[in-house]
C-alpha cells in the first residue's frame, strides 16, 4: 500500500492541465493506492478526483470542525461530496489559529504518507502551512515529495 499526501495551491491557471499532471504522477506510484487530503480548493480536490478514479481510497484529515465553512460554495460542494465517498474522513483536534491548523494537518498527513505530491509553482512560500512550506517539511524529514506544475493564476496560495 503506497500512501500519497497532497500539498497544492488552491488558484490553478489549468486545472485540466493540473489534473492531467497528477494522473501522471499518480500512475507511477504502486498499488494499492490511498490518498491524504484536507480536501481544500484548487489542487487538493483535483487530486482527491483523480485518486478515487484511479480506483484509489481516500482519506480525509479535517483541520478544524469549522473548516467547511471557509470554503466558497464550489469548493464546498466538493468537499462535500468527497468526503462522502472517502474510507475515511478524521477532524483534527482544535487549535486556535487558523495559520496553526494548517501547519497541524499537514504535519499530521506527512505522519501517515509514503511520499508527498506537491502541485507547486516552485515559487517561496507566504506562510506557514502552505504548499512550500509543506514541502520543506517534508523534504526535511527525507520524504520523496514529487512535484506537478501548479500552472497558477493570480489568487492566493
Amino acid at each position: 500500500m503506497t500512501v500519497v499526501a497532497v500539498t497544492g495551491h488552491r488558484h490553478l491557471g489549468d486545472p485540466a492541465a493540473a489534473r492531467s499532471a497528477i494522473r501522471a504522477a499518480l500512475a507511477d506510484e504502486p498499488r494499492p493506492l490511498v490518498g491524504l487530503s484536507t480536501l481544500a480548493a484548487g489542487a487538493d480536490q483535483l487530486f482527491a478526483d483523480v485518486v478515487l478514479e484511479l480506483g484509489g481510497s481516500l482519506e480525509v484529515l479535517i483541520p478544524s470542525a469549522e473548516y467547511s465553512e471557509t470554503l466558497d460554495a464550489p469548493a464546498r460542494a466538493g468537499f462535500d461530496r468527497l468526503c462522502a465517498a472517502a474510507r475515511s474522513v478524521a477532524v483534527l483536534p482544535p487549535v486556535p489559529d487558523r495559520e496553526d491548523q494548517y501547519v497541524a494537518a499537514g504535519e499530521a498527513m506527512l505522519d501517515r504518507c509514503d511520499v508527498l505530491l506537491a502541485v507547486w509553482d516552485g515559487q517561496p512560500g507566504r506562510g506557514a502551512g502552505g504548499t512550500a512550506d509543506m514541502v520543506a517539511r517534508a523534504r526535511a524529514r527525507g520524504l520523496p515529495v514529487r512535484v506537478v506544475p501548479a500552472g497558477r493564476d493570480a489568487g492566493p496560495d
